[in-house]
Order: structure tokens, then sequence, then C-alpha cells
């Protein structure tokens, strides 16, 4: 099948990539000349694992192509994604000027029967403003479907999350595009994980509805890990407790610093924004936004606790900052507000992460010292907080570790050393609802 996607970001390359593998023809079409020359040379504009190479395979056997030529790209295409940024305004509301310029484009180069696919998250209603534009800028002169085909990849592990998703979403008002995206899905479902159908608001609404309930699942445990410190429980043994319970189960029930990325902070929003168009007070997405927004303070908090609120003179470390592990994402990322919190109190801040630090410094700039390896970052450090659990935190050597800290004291943001252990070994451990 020949496809075209817009928008050579996160999403669209992704997808764009994913589906070429399965064997379509895709051509990626972005407005930005050297992200098209980069991604043919091979450069990928983000970290994410197996994306490079499968991106240079496709390329090479010459089912995937890039280029700024939209009017080539959708001639040629029978299924047409849409996967530009839909940012959010000052109100929360999702920005869809670029969803709008590419419908137009697409209207002004219809040539013939075109399904049209929102991949970005969108909010509900979208594609009926989709489909308006390409009317009117086509001229009504060509058939055409609007397709919901909302994306629940995890950054990470996208690729995974692609290939074998655990179920493909498909809004359309159309049994032509319906048998269109069924055929289009059909090699990723083949252990028999479900393609929904169903109407096109419903799609629209089930990616803000997914991502808002998991984000409520972490600030309810960050709500119960500061009830756990001020009652003396230790939350771990409560999100045990919890957690198997067959109803609730264990995933996204971890308490830490708060949730960051580019989709739970953006997405709660819109939706509280969205619903507060048809004057409905979502008060309990409210409270998950107000919720997280405290919780990133915490770590710089308990920092300001244990040193009497001095902070001037002294030197903290920390180790991770993308908002999550195996993504180079500084969007909305915990690490920001823990290190700004820090500056603000007068102290050093070191800062280090396997692959975020040039988007870091893009926002930092030069007010911490950045480290290319954790044990440097933590010589002659007061104290180290870890933000983000990734992989090569999670063991280090604790005793190299305290030979080279001014003072050993660790601020555990995911709880993911043992307070016991640490403790035996010279250290002071301050966790999450511990």
């Amino acid at each position: 099948m020949n496809i075209a996607v817009f928008g050579a970001g996160y999403v669209g390359l992704v997808a764009g990539t994913c589906f070429a593998d399965s064997g379509n023809d895709v051509t990626l079409v972005d407005v930005d000349a050297s992200r098209v020359e980069n991604l043919r040379q091979g450069k990928i504009p983000i970290y994410e694992p197996g994306l490079e190479e499968l991106v240079k395979r496709n390329v090479a056997e010459e089912r995937l192509s890039f280029t700024t030529d939209a009017a080539v790209a959708i001639r040629k295409a029978t299924v047409i994604f849409v996967a530009v940024g839909t940012p959010p305004d000052k109100d929360g509301k999702a920005d869809l000027k670029y969803v709008d310029a590419v419908a137009r484009t697409i209207g002004e180069n219809l040539d013939g029967y075109k399904v049209i696919v929102d991949k970005s998250t969108v909010p509900v209603g979208t594609a009926d403003r989709v489909r308006a534009i390409v009317a009117a800028a086509s001229g009504g002169k060509h058939p055409f479907d609007v397709v919901s085909n909302p994306e629940f990849l995890k950054e990470g592990a996208a690729i995974d999350d692609f290939m074998k998703p655990d179920r493909v979403v498909i809004g359309a008002d159309s049994e032509r595009a319906r048998a269109v995206m069924s055929d289009l899905y059909a090699p990723f479902v083949r252990t028999n994980k479900p393609i929904l159908h169903m109407d096109v608001r419903s799609a629209e609404l089930t990616k803000y509805a997914a991502n808002c309930m998991l984000a409520t699942r972490i600030s309810f445990m960050n709500e119960m890990a500061r009830l756990c410190e001020l009652l003396g429980a230790n939350v771990d043994h409560v999100r045990k407790g919890i957690g198997t319970d067959s109803r609730i189960g264990f995933p996204f029930l971890f308490p830490g610093p708060g949730y960051g990325g580019s989709c739970f902070p953006k997405d709660v929003q819109a939706l509280v924004q969205t619903a507060s168009e048809v004057g409905y007070d979502l008060k309990i997405m409210q409270a998950v936004e107000e919720v997280n927004a405290e919780q990133k303070h915490r770590l710089a908090d308990k920092a300001k606790a244990r040193f009497g609120g001095q902070l001037a003179g002294k030197v903290f470390c920390v180790w991770g900052l993308a908002f999550k592990p195996n993504t180079d994402d500084m969007r909305e990322a915990p690490a920001i507000v823990v290190v700004e919190d820090l500056l603000a109190a007068g102290a050093t801040v070191h800062v280090t992460d396997p692959e975020a630090m040039e988007n870091t410094r893009r926002i930092l700039g030069d007010r911490v010292t950045y480290f290319g390896k954790n044990y440097d970052a933590a010589k002659g450090a007061d104290a180290l907080i870890l933000v983000t659990e990734w992989n090569e935190y999670r063991r280090p050597n604790f005793d190299l570790l305290k030979g080279l800290m001014r003072s050993p004291v660790i601020f555990d943001g995911r709880n993911i050393y043992d307070r016991t252990t640490l403790e035996a070994g010279g250290f002071e451990y301050h966790g999450i609802g511990l």
C-alpha cells in the first residue's frame, strides 16, 4: 500500500518506519528541509531504541523515503496520515494550526479517493474539522474519508508498541475506510490482538481517556505516598497490598517525582478544556494535574528540609534528566523542576543522563555542570538525587559512591534502592512515601 505520513517527528517517524517495515511504500513529509535531509542521511532527530536501525534498513530497501514535496506524496498515496504536532496553547487547549495546514494541503492536491487519518492526538471533533477543510480546499471534486487512529506508543518502547499493539483503535464512518484500515493493520494483529472499530468521536476520546486514566493512577499513588509519610506507613507495602487486587493491578502504580513527557500533561489539560467547552467541570482531572504539579517539587523540598533550608554552598548531584528512561525527551520532565528549585535555593547542581544531556542544555544552559559519567557527577556532592531510573543507575557501586561524595545522602525519587542495605552501608536514605 502507498502511504504518506505528514510529520517526521516522534509519532510520524515511528509509524511510517513500522509501516514500511511491513512492506508498504511510505513517504514521510516534513516542512523542515534540514530534518528531511538529515533523515535521508540516516540521522535520527530523537532517541528511541531500535529506530535508527529500522529507518536505515527500510531506506536502503527503498520502502521508506523523506520529502518536503507534499503534492507528490499526496497524489501517490492511498492512505495519508496526519502526525503533526498539536502543542497546548496558553489555556491548555490543543493548537490545531498544523493539522489545519496539512488538511488544506491535502485538499488542494486531492486527485482521487484517499483515506485521511488523524494520527496526532487531537480534540474530539477534529475529524469533522479536517473533513470540512479538505472538502473546501478540494472543491468537492473527489471522494475521501477521514479516520481517527490514535497512537498508543510509550517512549522507549515505541517499536514494540507499534509492531505488537495491545489493540488498534479505528474510528471511521464508512465501510470503505474501515476495510482499508483493517487491511493496513492486519500484519500487526496476527496474534489475535483486536482491531476496535468505532465511531470517529469515540476513537478521538479514547486516546485522551487512556492517558488521563494512567495519569490518574500516578497522581493517586503520589498522594498515597504523601499520606504514608505523614502517617508513618510504607508506600511500597501499600502498593503491593492494592496492586495484588485483580481489579487494580500493578502497572502505573509506582510513586515518584511526577509524570512528564509529551502526552500525559498535554492530554490532561486538553481534556479539561474540551469538557469546559461543553459546560462540564472535570474535577478529578483538575486534581490529577494539581497533584502532579506539586509532586515535581517534592524532591527539592525534601532536600531543603534535610539541610535546614540552607542550600547555598551545597552541591547536589542529579542522576537522570529525561522524563523517563530510554528517551531523550525533556518535555515536562520532573528533573527540570527539581533542578530549578535547587538553583533558586542557591545550590550548585551537577547533572548527568545517558541520552538527554543535549536537550537539557537547551533548557538549563550553563547554570548547571554537565557530566558524561555518573560517578564523576557525584564527586564532592552533599547529596545524590535520583530522578530518572535508567538501568545504569539501578545497581551502582555504593562503596565507590560513598567515597566520592562529601556526605552520603541519597534522595531516591523512584524508590529503586533498598533503604536497609544503604543504611547498613553508611548512607542516609530518603525515598518517596517511605
